[in-house]
């Protein structure tokens, strides 16, 4: 018999708008004895059903909705139903033989709360980020394991927002054989090496493959600045549309090492391009103390934001780095700027490259608008799945 959690009087609105998160502060009480990581039926004050998720009383999403359907059993029949329905969503991309690397599952805006599966050629990289997946582990493995032809099943568990969950993190193999270090996979016809077992995120950063492939058409014979370059990505791109050079920079040698197998595995001979190991706002103030100009500057930081009470101290580092960024750029330039705070919004983020181009006294024009690819989809019900946000900017 599942548990009953009632909500306080007026709170049910959100529920009812197919929100999947229940805070615990709307929570008016709870009748049965379950623990957490059992399903509750959430029913409004008045005693209308509302909706079924899973309980944890130890983080502030006391529920995370799994079915909007009172006679929907969650069983592991659900999970292949909501697994396969992710992947149909994807049957393009699964189907291009130019792209090997793309998100398969995307969390809530997928209908699979905390749980993130990425692709990368021949494996599967998985993160279990709430206790609504943790729970259900060896279903979404068993489902995953027949869903796609793979090799291997990777648990990348290893993110701090399982602490606010009551999880600890973890990574090892789940199913198959583990990955090699690294894995080939290819994007938009280009090749890249991705370190699954112990690369940021899962590996490499998929929700920017549409906005990579925006940049060669500004990048020919150009002076390209790659700030925050981890494996290289956007320089790879930049140097395939023809780009005289272009400089790699980043606090990790490991990674621009990565930089430079990724030119070499597009036949791009790394001696033409600049790899410089630093604080990324350190280098671009030195380049600017000594007259250093680019052609483009692509402006992609790892996230300043982790949740809204680092906003202020976010903006000032994002206004930071791109006003630098202005400052260097040629007139005609163009600006590349992105922020996967998903506390910072594209409104704030506009304000903030506005302030940041006033101070540098440069004029500026949106040329672009640049958003998480749609293998990161967000559900209309879910607005906290939008996060990632940029802009193209001309610069005079």
């Amino acid at each position: 018999m599942t548990a009953t959690l009632t909500l306080k009087p007026g709170r049910e609105r959100s529920l009812q708008r197919r929100h999947p998160w229940v805070f615990s502060g709307a929570i008016d009480r709870l009748a049965g004895d379950p623990a957490d990581g059992d399903l509750v039926d959430v029913h409004a004050a008045g005693g209308n059903w509302l909706a079924r998720g899973v309980l944890n009383r130890r983080s502030q999403i006391a529920v995370r909705v799994l079915s909007w359907e009172p006679r929907e059993q969650i069983d592991p029949a659900f999970w292949q139903r909501r697994l396969e329905r992710a992947a149909a969503a994807r049957a393009a991309l699964e189907r291009d033989p130019a792209t090997s690397a793309y998100r398969l599952a995307h969390a809530e805006s997928d209908g699979l709360p905390g749980l993130v599966v990425d692709r990368y050629a021949d494996y599967l990289a998985v993160q279990f980020l709430a206790l609504s997946a943790e729970r259900y582990r060896e279903a979404i493995v068993g489902a995953l394991a027949g869903l796609l032809p793979c090799r291997g099943i990777y648990e990348r568990s290893d993110v701090d927002v399982r602490e606010q969950e009551g999880l600890e993190q973890r990574t090892g193999l789940l199913w198959g054989e583990a990955p090699p270090h690294p894995v080939p996979v290819s994007e938009n016809g280009l090749h890249f090496l991705v370190d699954v077992q112990a690369g940021q995120k899962t590996g490499g950063y998929l929700d920017q493959r549409e906005n990579r492939a925006r940049l060669p058409a500004f990048c020919r014979e150009a002076e390209v600045l790659d700030a925050f370059a981890y494996n290289g990505a956007f320089g790879v791109y930049a140097a395939s549309g023809g780009a005289a050079q272009v400089t790699f920079v980043d606090s990790s040698a490991p990674a621009l090492e990565l930089a430079r197998q990724n030119l070499s595995a597009n036949r791009l001979d790394p001696r033409g391009h600049e790899f410089v190991e630093g604080n990324v706002f350190s280098v671009l103030r030195g380049y600017r103390a000594n007259g250093r100009r680019f052609d483009v500057a692509v402006i992609d930081p790892p996230k300043f934001a982790p949740s809204a009470r680092d906003v202020e101290r976010a903006a000032r580092a994002y206004k930071d780095v791109n006003l630098l960024a202005f400052q260097l750029l040629r007139p005609g330039g163009v600006l590349f700027s992105t922020s996967c705070s998903g506390a910072v919004s594209a409104d704030l983020f506009q304000k903030i490259l506005f302030g940041a181009a006033l101070d540098a006294g440069r004029d500026a024009q949106i040329i672009g608008v640049l958003h998480q690819s749609a293998d990161h989809p967000v559900a209309l019900t879910f607005p906290e799945g939008t996060y990632l946000k940029g802009l193209i900017c001309r610069v005079w």
